[in-house]
Order: structure tokens, then C-alpha cells, then sequence
């Protein structure tokens, strides 16, 4: 198989490839491994690779008598930076980790291996995933596929860097605040942030930020971002309540109904909404109406500044929680030059906050949940942007910046969309709708009421029939050729 063959390969088509022997694991794996070792110096998307146990893991694939019911067998995959793969190094791109190596696989990694995933290694994120873009001042920043000068977004960004470059169809990635859905619309990728308790979490509330964090993957395909949720959808609680669900969301995805659509177009904070962000919007207006949707102009019944400052809490709590012993352990304290200033900034204000002040944000996110369960008695979808404007240049959003006013100013007009719903825990999905006249993907955003994935799944599939996104591909040459 040729590289090019590969790349046009989602991850059901691989795995249906493997099976009826058109081609063998060890030739697809070889061929994500041609791609990363061509593609990656100018990405820097993979951080910690494992090619050479990849290629035993597909010999040994090829040559067993029984296929293996596995649903991904063979599939070559990437793991996030966050998530812990026994032996390999667990720094979250913080230089206050380096040298840390994890002693276990996490719950989530354990559900892609059982899955039959092959993995090439670990990818880039930002310092302890707290931004929305990956540039960490460790191991420095992710490009993006379709402008190299571009941020991929984040937390996610050297996962959806890979899926969009074409190393492999499908990557781990995790969102406590759209860290699936802003890397998905940067680089042009379906992003689907499950509803909280249907994928694994570790077994402490600080690992999934008191529910607001949850995992899944970045994906070219609808059908494989179905496909891998029935992989690797829990089978009772573990945390938190376990959402009902179909018994295949693959299976379900061509069942349709018309929908009643909340319509968003403004920022939750009045920034400016950039006019090629907007234009995606009103095509996806007049998608959905097409389609037999009803669409309607609404605003979701919460105050964003409010809900800000309970989600603001919880994540600074959470980030103290995970650097204050890493400090202890390396005798260094919060002023350490091995921490960004972000980082530093939000574990400080995390250090200083109260059991009463974590109580009552987790109250007041709760109250916003039973909001958003009221809205959704009305409208079945709520539509809005991601970003407010395409892909940053890199360098614009900078973590560790000398002047954290402006990058705080920039952040919030930025984004503002996705965090509500790792508030709430609802399910939603970010979908490459459209492209600037750059060329730069323009994500647009499709949210749920809790445990209501597969619905919007089925929408996602209706529009990826109209727009046909995966022929869209990024021209970015081999670093040889």
C-alpha cells in the first residue's frame, strides 16, 4: 500500500481493509510511520513515538490464525499527553514534569488498547492542557496542517494535527473547556465532546475536573467518531450517572427526524464575531433549513460571566491540587521558571480557594444544568460557533506571556462557547462546515441535552452528506519531497 492509498483511509475502512486481507496491519502501520517520520518535523504534533513496538504489535497481529474481535484492530492511533501509557513519559508538556513516566495505563487507554488501537506514541499539548492552543514552551508548538503558521487550537492540537495531516485517521483527545471541539474546528476535523459519563475516567475527581473534562477522539469520519463510541462507551457508572444510549451509535446514525434548532450567532460577551465565522454560520443555517430543520434565533438562559468565574474555580482548584505536590517533590515553589505563567497564575488562585468556594461552584454549575435541561425542553439542537474568528497565528495566544492581561483579553474573545457545556455536561460536537479564504477551517458548534449523543451524531452524518468534508484535504508535503 502506498502512503497516499492510506491517507484516504478512514478508520472502519482500515479495519475493513485488515479483514478481508486487500492489506496487511504491518502495511498500514508502516505507513503511518513513513507519514509521521516525513510529516512530523514540520508539525510537531507527536512528542514521545513507539514505532518500533507499533510494528511488533502488527506482526504479531498478522500473523495470528484468528482475527481478533477487536473493532479497531489494527488501526494505527495516537495518545494524548494528559492520559497516562505505562513507561512512557507522563509530563502533560510541563518542564516541572519531565522526566515523570508512568507506572499504569489509564482507564481510557485501557478502553483504545481492548479497542485493538495501535499506537505510534504521544502527542502534543499545551502546559497541562490549559489553553486553547498548543504551544508549550517544553516541547514547543504544534503547526497547523493547512498553514503551518497557524495554531492547531488545544488542548488537543498535536492529536488533531496528526488526524488532519492524514497519520492517522483517528486520535485521543479530551475536552475540559472545548479542548476537543476548538483543535476539531482548527484543523478542520469532526470533534464530538461526549456526554459526561458515557466514555472512561480515572477514578478521582481532579482527573476529569470534577466532571467538566471528558474523552474521546478527533476523527475525519461521523461514522468513526460513532464507531468509537460504541468501542469505548462505559458499560455502568463510574463517577458519574451513565447516560442511556442506542445500542450501536454506528448502527444509529441513519435514522433522522426533524429537528427544532436554537440558533446562536453572537458572543456570550459581545466580542466581535469575525465575518468568514459568521458566514459559516448562515451556511449552516441554510444547510439545516434545507434539510427540513427548524431553525430559530435564541440565547441559551445563563449568565456566561457568572458560570465563568464557578468553572474558573474548580479548574484552578484542580490545577493547585496536581502541581502543589509535583512542587514539594522537586523542592521548588509556585515562583519555579519550570512552570508558565498561565499555569503559575491559576494554580495560585487555586491554592487560595476554600472548600465553601469549590462547594459553591460546583452548586452553581448545577443550577446552570438545570437551566440548559429547561432550554432543551424547547429546542432539540443549540448552534453556535466555536471560535469567534479562523485559526490564530501562533505566537498570538501565548501562555507564558510577560503581558497576561492581553493574553486574557484575548482568550475570552477568542472562544466563549464551548465551556458551557463541560459545564453542564451535555454533548457536543464540533463540525468543519466551512473554510476561510485563506483556506483555514472554520469548525461550526452542535449541542445537545445530556445523553442525547447519538441525535447529534444523526445530524452530523446528514451534514457531512451535504458538505462532503473529507475530500478536503491539507497540501502539506512530505518534509523530503
Amino acid at each position: 500500500m502506498h502512503s497516499d492509498d492510506y491517507r484516504q483511509l478512514d478508520a472502519l475502512a482500515i479495519v475493513e481493509g485488515i479483514r478481508s486481507r486487500r492489506f496487511s496491519a504491518t502495511e498500514i502501520i508502516d505507513c503511518a510511520i513513513i507519514l509521521a517520520e516525513s510529516l512530523n518535523p514540520q508539525l510537531n504534533a507527536i512528542t514521545w513515538d513507539t514505532f518500533e513496538q507499533a510494528r511488533e504489535h502488527a506482526t504479531r497481529l498478522d500473523s495470528s490464525n484468528d482475527f481478533p474481535d477487536a473493532p479497531f484492530a489494527g488501526v494505527p492511533f495516537l495518545i494524548k499527553d494528559i492520559s497516562a501509557v505505562a513507561g512512557m513519559p507522563q509530563t502533560c508538556h510541563s518542564r516541572l514534569f519531565e522526566g515523570e513516566v508512568a507506572d499504569h495505563d489509564a482507564p481510557i487507554v485501557q478502553a483504545f488498547n481492548q479497542a485493538g488501537l495501535i499506537s505510534l506514541g504521544k502527542t502534543n499539548t499545551p502546559e497541562l492542557c490549559l489553553t486553547i492552543t498548543t504551544e508549550s514552551k517544553f516541547t514547543g508548538p504544534c503547526c497547523n496542517p493547512w498553514n503551518l503558521q497557524h495554531s492547531t487550537g488545544g488542548s488537543s492540537g498535536g492529536s488533531a494535527a496528526a488526524v488532519a495531516a492524514g497519520i492517522v485517521p483517528v486520535a485521543h483527545a479530551t475536552d475540559g473547556g472545548g479542548s476537543i471541539r476548538v483543535p476539531a474546528s482548527c484543523c478542520g476535523l469532526v470533534g464530538l465532546k461526549p456526554s459526561r459519563g458515557l466514555t472512561p475516567v480515572d477514578m478521582q475527581l481532579a482527573a476529569s475536573w470534577s466532571g467538566m473534562s471528558a474523552a474521546h477522539v478527533v476523527s475525519r469520519t461521523v461514522r468513526d467518531s460513532a464507531a468509537m463510541l460504541d468501542a469505548i462507551r462505559l458499560q455502568a457508572p463510574v463517577l458519574y450517572p451513565l447516560p442511556d444510549g442506542p445500542q450501536s451509535y454506528l448502527r444509529d446514525l441513519e435514522s433522522t427526524r426533524k429537528l427544532k434548532i436554537a440558533f446562536q450567532g453572537e458572543h456570550p460577551f459581545g466580542a466581535e464575531i469575525h465575518p468568514e465565522v459568521s458566514q459559516a454560520m448562515e451556511l449552516t443555517r441554510e444547510l439545516l433549513t434545507q434539510l427540513g430543520h427548524q431553525v430559530n434565533d435564541a440565547i441559551p438562559p445563563v449568565d456566561y460571566r457568572k458560570l465563568g468565574g464557578f468553572t474558573a474555580n474548580i479548574i484552578n482548584l484542580h490545577v493547585a491540587q496536581s502541581i502543589l505536590p509535583q512542587l514539594q517533590k522537586r523542592g521548588e515553589t509556585l515562583d519555579t521558571p519550570l512552570l508558565e505563567e498561565g499555569t503559575r497564575r491559576m494554580a495560585r488562585r487555586g491554592a487560595e480557594l476554600s472548600a465553601s468556594d469549590y462547594v459553591d461552584s460546583v452548586d452553581g454549575i448545577h443550577q446552570v444544568a438545570e437551566d440548559m435541561a429547561s432550554f432543551h425542553g424547547n429546542y432539540d439542537i443549540l448552534v453556535s460557533p466555536v471560535m469567534t474568528q479562523p485559526p490564530a497565528p501562533l505566537g498570538w495566544l501565548d501562555m507564558d506571556s510577560d503581558d497576561m492581561r492581553t493574553y486574557a483579553q484575548r482568550f475570552s474573545s477568542y472562544s466563549g462557547f464551548s465551556s458551557l457545556f463541560n459545564a453542564t455536561g451535555q454533548p457536543s460536537i464540533s463540525l468543519p462546515i466551512h473554510h476561510s479564504s485563506d483556506g483555514l477551517p472554520i469548525g461550526v458548534m452542535f449541542s445537545a441535552r445530556w445523553g442525547a449523543d447519538s441525535e447529534l451524531l444523526q445530524l452530523a452524518r446528514q451534514l457531512e452528506t451535504a458538505v462532503n468534508w473529507d475530500t478536503r484535504r491539507p497540501n502539506i508535503q512530505s518534509s523530503s519531497a
